[in-house]
């Protein structure tokens, strides 16, 4: 059972407008739960504002979604009557579109984030889900909406890549149904593939050489980690969007538990991706540093260098043989 599901139903059903935001730099799970609610909203006769804080940019990824239904922030509602949030584990993950959320008079959360302790009204929060897309299926059904191929493709890019393509511990039977569905209503899984998994621009080649020929193993940790540097950016010619697959590539070292890419942003500003291979909880390591996830995926931004920042990490990773 969903907590909330049948307030949040009523809620939703019975608002003309709907505000909608995801946490800041979506991920697949945030950006196609929400655009899959928005397209079936939008069909059922309801005006919708989905958007998500600044940078208000997507990497070309996710070009084959519905993305031209997104709105610029300062473009969604400063006090609406419903708004839906998708896959934030807080409030402040949502960037300036917290105000929004604070301000609402019915805010509905829907999240899969086991530090989520609930901010909004209608709290849709299931930790055991593999994804947030995962509750949003639930969500049309009891709405009586149906998942047409559009939004069916958005909600198997959610499956997808929450479970590093149903690889990752948190896939179950549940979530493996729930795939299947999709590709009943349409979703094609290898159009989805190539453009999420099989696409990336030339210059994504360059970092990735730079990336991985600077990448250290730490074996007493079993931790692997490296650093994108911003002429690594500017000498690739490619964004740091472009950048989101190098973690994958970091965490195939069989000697390693732990991954973690640093991209270091200039002016003291760190932004961190971490993978486990199951053993250690990232989300718990990220969290601390101002971050934030799952066990098996985290990540987070902050201020320091590269130094104090894996300082930091080292410190709540136990030598295997201590």
């Amino acid at each position: 059972m969903i907590p909330d599901l049948e307030e949040a139903v009523v809620a939703i059903d019975g608002a003309s407008r709907l505000a909608m935001a995801c946490h800041i730099g979506p991920d697949g799970d945030a950006i196609g739960s929400m655009l899959a609610l928005a397209v079936a909203a939008t069909e059922n006769g309801k005006e919708v504002f989905p958007s998500f804080g600044h940078p208000f940019t997507l990497p070309d990824t996710f070009d084959f979604l519905p993305t031209d239904m997104l709105v610029a922030p300062d473009e969604v509602p400063t006090e609406p009557e419903v708004m839906v949030t998708f896959d934030a584990g807080s409030p402040d993950r949502l960037g300036d579109l917290q105000g929004p959320a604070d301000r609402a008079e019915t805010l509905v959360v829907i999240d899969h984030h086991k530090t989520n302790q609930g901010f909004g009204k209608y709290n849709l929060i299931v930790p055991d889900a593999a994804a947030t897309a995962e509750i949003v299926i639930e969500l049309f059904d009891a709405l009586g909406w149906e998942i047409t191929p559009v939004a069916a493709t958005a909600l198997h890019v959610g499956l997808v890549t929450d479970t590093g393509r149903f690889q990752y511990s948190n896939t179950t039977p549940k979530t493996l149904r729930a795939a299947a569905r999709m590709v009943e209503a349409g979703a094609r899984p290898e159009v989805i593939g190539r453009h999420v998994y099989e696409e990336t621009p030339f210059g994504f080649l360059h970092a990735a050489g730079a990336v991985l020929s600077r990448a250290v193993l730490e074996s007493e940790r079993r931790l692997v980690w490296s650093v994108l540097t911003v002429k690594d950016l500017n000498d690739s010619g490619i964004g740091l969007d472009d950048t989101d697959p190098l973690i994958d590539a970091l965490r195939t070292a069989q000697e390693s538990d732990v991954a973690v890419l640093l991209k270091d942003l200039g002016g003291g500003r760190i932004k961190g991706s971490m993978r486990s291979r199951g053993r250690i909880d990232v989300g718990a390591i990220a969290e601390p540093l101002g971050g934030g996830g799952h066990h098996n995926a985290a990540g987070f931004t902050v201020s320091g260098s590269v130094d104090s920042v894996m300082d930091a990490i080292r410190q709540r990773l136990e030598p295997v043989d201590a």
